[in-house]
């Protein structure tokens, strides 16, 4: 086996059987590197063509370094630990894997969704102290007449609004790209942003960080009902945490949920946490059992793709 073609350089996942099986499947393996900074991946990585990554940092001193890199593939969607620009300027193509868990994500936002206007949290905790008082909880919406506003409707946008749809809520939905290319069903009202903040009873964000950083920040927050809720699962960063955190304490809006953050894991410290209107999950709506599976099987087969010389599925710096 030609241990100089693909090599893993970190994970955080207890082995790499998947991973493994597929690349032994086309006469290769991988060592599992371990890398955690730059200097790991410079010494580690040398003459390696391809590269299985998930959080050690590709910057430009790495790619500097490594002459023979024609090929990262990350784990999962978002490609924030590389440096794209200096990807491309050296000839390298950085692949992600875009459609591995778009249901377990979309299912996680609706989960939340329905947490927040049922106040299932809230209750769970009243009970747990001994307080059997559903008064508490009021007012509770009916979800049916509900408005959702849905910021980005790429795959997982487009299934948490199908789930939403199924529900009887109305969709609104802001995503210029899609709208320009006809990507939207015929369901979704496209509007503004700023007419989506407005109008929405529940809004939910499944665009991407980049370009989108503090998209949702004091002056949006304001623009919201005071009984609407957020939900972010899709990149910490795209909601302003401070301002988030004045709105919910000073009762701007009714709640908010986030699975993702701007420093993981969360700080004990982050006010947020402090917020009996806020729910916090641990970057964890990517995750089933077979999403899981499907990751590890999926950055595999792209790797050797990379390795081999063969048409890439998922290029993001084309």
């Amino acid at each position: 086996m030609n241990r100089k073609l693909v090599a893993i350089t970190d994970c955080d996942h207890d082995n790499i059987k998947v991973e493994s099986q597929v690349l032994a499947a086309s006469g290769l393996d991988a060592p599992w590197l371990h890398c955690k900074t730059e200097d790991d991946l410079i010494r580690e990585c040398q003459g390696f063509k391809s590269l299985i990554n998930q959080y050690a940092p590709f910057t430009k001193k790495v790619f500097d370094a490594l002459p023979d890199l024609k090929v990262v593939v990350r784990y999962g969607v978002g490609v924030d630990n590389v440096d794209l620009a200096a990807a491309t300027a050296h000839g390298v193509r950085i692949c992600n894997v875009p459609d591995y868990g778009m249901y377990e994500v979309a299912d996680q936002a609706m989960a939340l969704s329905m947490a927040l206007a049922r106040k299932v949290v809230f209750c769970n905790n009243r009970v747990r102290s001994g307080i059997w008082d559903y008064q508490e909880a009021i007012p509770i919406y009916r979800l049916s007449i509900q408005t959702v506003g849905i910021i980005g409707v790429g795959r997982i946008g487009t299934a948490y609004s199908e789930r939403a749809k199924a529900f009887g809520m109305k969709v609104l939905a802001h995503d210029d790209y899609a709208q320009k290319n006809g990507k939207t069903k015929d369901y979704m009202e496209m509007v503004s942003l700023d007419e989506l903040l407005e109008r929405s009873d529940i809004i939910s964000i499944h665009c991407p960080l980049d370009g989108n950083k503090n998209l949702i920040a004091a002056p949006q927050l304001k623009e919201m009902k005071k009984s609407a809720y957020i939900i972010n699962v899709s990149r910490g960063g795209i909601i302003n945490e401070q301002d988030l955190y004045e709105a919910l304490k000073n009762g701007e809006i009714a709640g908010a949920a986030c699975d993702v953050f701007c420093q993981e894991p969360i700080a004990k410290n982050n006010p947020l946490l402090s917020c009996e209107n806020f729910i916090a999950t641990p970057h964890i709506a990517w995750y089933s059992e077979e999403s899981a599976l499907e990751l590890e099987r999926k950055v595999a087969e792209e790797a050797v793709r990379g390795a081999l010389d063969q048409p890439l599925l998922n290029i993001v710096n084309k």
